[in-house]
């Protein structure tokens, strides 16, 4: 049966995340990495849980496969446009498991309730490309997509800073411009204190991997934050952002590298990053690519209608 998945069980899907990684980092989903779960179950669970429907599938004690449905929401689509999304799924299967991915699919089909549904799967990802289009879902080509995104952490280049500024951990800054900080620069944002002290209580959130950029007049004028797998040894930025009164200045990729050199201090070999890969939003594209890091797989967007 459906439900909302308490803390523990988004560590198990967390340690499906690093089987995943460890084994087929190509299949690797979009909203599945360990960052992506922190981060999502950490900022939103405050306030938009009520629009969430998971549900995990055991075996033997450990989590094989899990599914987390979206109620329709307003989603940034470029720079100025934003649109209303169907009912979405984010998903993960272990590799060479067809039939759970299947049904992770069935399921979400019986909670969407005949509503207009939306997923993804990996370029990769052949088993569940097929088992997508056996159950009906069709390839939207033209709606925005993911690109997920690695580089390793042995050359890192010295982030520079305009003269004023200086970097800053969560340890240093303030929570209250923390809090501003990230309002700023994902304006409308419903972010609050008591997001960020969730945030601050998901595993694996660590003090000096959430790091700053202090602007002159003591704002904060750009965040990034790294979660740390040290099973994988993978650093993950998610997520990164500049206050729009600050941007152009090279502080996006400042900070990036910033944090990366504190996650390569605290054991990391590699990172990794998701960002759009369409050309309706390029700039977060860009800044990675400034910061070293390479594609290694994008999504696939899948959509599901009861009446085309």
């Amino acid at each position: 049966m459906a439900r909302l998945a308490p803390g523990g069980q988004i560590r198990q899907m967390q340690r499906l995340a690093q089987q995943v990684w460890l084994e087929r980092p190509q299949t690797a989903n979009s909203g599945a990495t360990v960052g992506e779960l922190a981060w999502e179950w950490g900022s939103g669970r405050g306030q938009r849980a009520a629009g969430w429907t998971q549900r995990v599938w055991f075996e033997d004690g450990d989590a094989v496969a899990w599914g987390w449905i979206f109620a329709p929401e307003r989603i940034r689509v470029s720079a100025t446009e934003w649109e209303l999304s169907d009912t979405s799924l984010a998903w993960q299967a272990a590799p060479g498991r067809p039939a759970l991915v299947a049904e992770v699919l069935q399921w979400f089909d019986a909670c969407a309730g005949g509503a207009p549904q939306a997923t993804t799967a990996r370029a990769a990802d052949a088993q569940a490309l097929r088992q997508l289009r056996r159950l009906g879902y069709a390839r939207d080509p033209d709606a925005p997509w993911f690109q997920l995104n690695t580089r390793a952490l042995d050359r890192l280049t010295e982030p520079g800073l305009p003269p004023g500024f200086r970097f800053l951990t969560a340890a240093q800054a303030d929570p209250a411009l923390v809090v501003a900080a990230h309002r700023a620069a994902w304006h409308p944002s419903a972010f609050s204190a008591g997001s960020l002290d969730d945030v601050r209580s998901t595993w694996p959130y660590r003090d000096d991997l959430a790091v700053f950029i202090e602007a002159p007049d003591g704002r904060l004028a750009a965040s990034a934050l790294v979660w740390y797998d040290d099973v994988t040894r993978t650093a993950e930025l998610e997520p990164v952002g500049t206050d729009p009164g600050f941007r152009g200045r090279g502080l996006g990729r400042a900070v990036s590298l910033l944090g990366l050199r504190a996650a390569r201090d605290a054991g990391a070999a590699e990172a990794m990053v998701s960002c759009r890969g369409d050309e309706r939003y390029p700039v977060p594209r860009r800044l990675y690519r400034s910061a070293g890091f390479t594609e290694l797989t994008r999504d696939l967007v899948f959509r599901k209608r009861v009446h085309w």
